[in-house]
């Protein structure tokens, strides 16, 4: 089931490794940054449910520890779509980031956490880390995300058909649910 997804992000994982290799002094991230956990964006449907499997088999521990995260995070959620904040200024502690410093589904994370270190764009829109060394006004490959998200889109349409394929969730919700 979830084949396709896991293609998708090997080709994402290796489009942010080759930018690692050429621009190993910009591309900061490593162990212990947290700041792409901080992030706040949804997930398409087939990432939520992949997410969700495997959050699912965590020991229990875990499970409770990220799930009481994920109870203050949806809160916080809540109120900046009600205030209609700018999300790309909002921080929210992801669910599934331990106090240990780590993601706990890691191997399961979505695109926009695997892509997070790089200069992307979206909609016309660059996006980078505002940890990186990527410096402003100097041009840099970005990864598009359009084609991505697209085929996030198709694959979870084609799992649960436009109605319920077409949503976005926060992982908080996702791990609620």
């Amino acid at each position: 089931m979830f084949k396709d997804l896991e293609d998708l992000y090997e080709f994402a994982d290796k489009a942010v490794a080759d930018v690692r290799e050429r621009y190993s002094q910009e591309v900061r991230c490593k162990k212990g940054c947290t700041d792409c956990c901080y992030a706040v964006f949804d997930v398409s449907l087939i990432e939520a449910l992949y997410i969700r499997q495997y959050f699912d088999s965590l020991d229990r521990k875990q499970r409770r520890a990220a799930l009481n995260i994920a109870k203050k995070a949806i809160k916080s959620w809540d109120q900046l779509a009600t205030a209609k904040t700018d999300l790309s200024l909002a921080r929210i502690r992801c669910p599934l980031l331990a106090d240990s410093g780590e993601c706990i589904c890691y191997k399961t994370r979505p695109i926009n956490c695997r892509t997070y270190g790089i200069p992307t764009v979206i909609g016309n829109k660059s996006h980078v880390c505002g940890l990186s060394g990527f410096e402003k006004r100097k041009t840099y490959p970005a990864l598009n995300l359009e084609p991505l998200q697209m085929r996030l889109y198709e694959l979870s349409v084609a799992l649960e058909g436009n109605e319920r394929g077409k949503k976005r969730w926060p992982v908080a919700a996702i791990l609620l649910s």
